[in-house]
């Protein structure tokens, strides 16, 4: 429901203790939000309008992983200027699909090329700017090889890679384990030379487990 996605905001300006103090809005990390497409929506019309919310649509990020090509397209075709975010996770079809099932619904050059169509709605000439989240899992996806072909796969593209190495919690079925602060700077730094812009994303929370990835297993 739309409401009960908003009073999040609510709450959280709440402990800030102002109004405008909590200015940005990523919908990530609570499931796929193109499964809840109007809930999420409704939602971010809500906190866009200067009579409610007030915020700027360019400070509320969508994550996803693809699952719904037609949601995905609707949402950015009613919502043209919110910031888009992309769970790629392998640089390939194949693998991404062993690691993201729901890849199966769209191959990577389809949902790129979404991505490229939203990327050349910005303002003034620019190109928007892409979110293209993955998750580094040791001996899985973060070789010297998949990193290349990463680079291959984004180079021309106006995304920013934000790389995550896999934060472990008890009870993994799968065995992922995280590579080592080696393997991660070396897959930075292919992707760099490439001139694509990356960073790595630090761990917070991994002491109550509530690290990135840690809460899927509640």
């Amino acid at each position: 429901w739309a409401g009960e996605i908003q009073e999040q905001l609510i709450h959280a300006r709440m402990q800030k203790g102002h109004s405008d103090s909590v200015c940005n809005v990523v919908f990530m990390g609570m499931g796929e939000p193109l499964e809840n497409y109007e809930a999420v929506a409704s939602a971010i019309r809500g906190l866009v309008d200067p009579m409610r919310f007030g915020l700027a649509p360019s400070s509320v990020t969508v994550s996803t992983v693809g699952s719904s090509p037609h949601h995905m397209q609707r949402l950015l075709e009613e919502l043209p200027k919110i910031r888009l975010a992309v769970s790629l996770h392998a640089p390939n079809q194949s693998l991404r699909e062993e690691l993201v099932p729901a890849a199966k619904a769209i191959p990577i050059d389809k949902l790129l090329a979404i991505v490229d169509d939203h990327a050349k709605k910005g303002e003034a000439k620019r190109l928007r700017t892409v979110m293209v989240s993955y998750v580094l899992l040791k001996g899985i996806n973060d070789s010297l090889d998949h990193a290349r072909e990463l680079s291959a796969l984004l180079s021309e593209r106006p995304v920013i890679v934000n790389l995550i190495p896999y934060n472990p919690f008890e009870g993994n079925i799968y065995g992922y384990e995280e590579p080592s602060p080696a393997t991660v700077d070396e897959f930075l730094q292919v992707l760099a030379e490439s001139n694509i812009r990356v960073f790595e994303r630090r761990h917070h929370g991994r002491d109550i487990a509530a690290a990135c990835g840690q809460l899927a297993k509640l």
